[in-house]
């Protein structure tokens, strides 16, 4: 449970400095002190992501930022200036109303209304919403 919370808390951009090591502590302690043969590979996983993409648990900590583009609360959709259009597509998306701008003028988002479902992104034609 304590380890579920601790990801879960990496993930919405919320992790803490020293929350790897405490992932890593907790999973060789619940190896070492299990049973069973469920209980001494149910760490595996966690173990197995902190050795081959420990930058990226950094880069959720100490960026907030998701290399893999799949945490939504560490995502920004943004519109390039220079690809939109203007066409609207992304503003009658938007199932928030997060996006403004008039037709044939570059639009914008609000990132304090945007619920980062990625809609804008989906619908855009011109490559012009972009996720960081």
């Amino acid at each position: 449970t304590r380890m579920l919370e601790i990801l879960n808390r990496i993930t919405q951009g919320e992790g803490q400095n020293g929350d790897i090591e405490l992932l890593e502590e907790l999973c060789y302690k619940i190896k070492e002190g299990s049973m069973c043969g469920l209980g001494q590979t149910a760490p595996n996983p966690v173990l197995t992501t902190i050795k081959y993409f420990r930058n990226e648990y950094e880069d959720h900590i100490y960026q907030k930022k998701c290399t893999a583009k799949s945490c939504k609360p560490l995502l920004t959709y943004t519109i390039d200036k220079d690809k939109c259009v203007g066409c609207g597509a992304c503003k009658k998306n938007c199932p928030v109303a997060a996006i403004t701008g008039e037709k044939k003028l570059v639009h914008e988002i609000d990132q304090d209304i945007c619920i980062k479902c990625g809609k804008c992104f989906t619908v855009c034609k011109f490559d012009s919403v972009i996720i960081d």
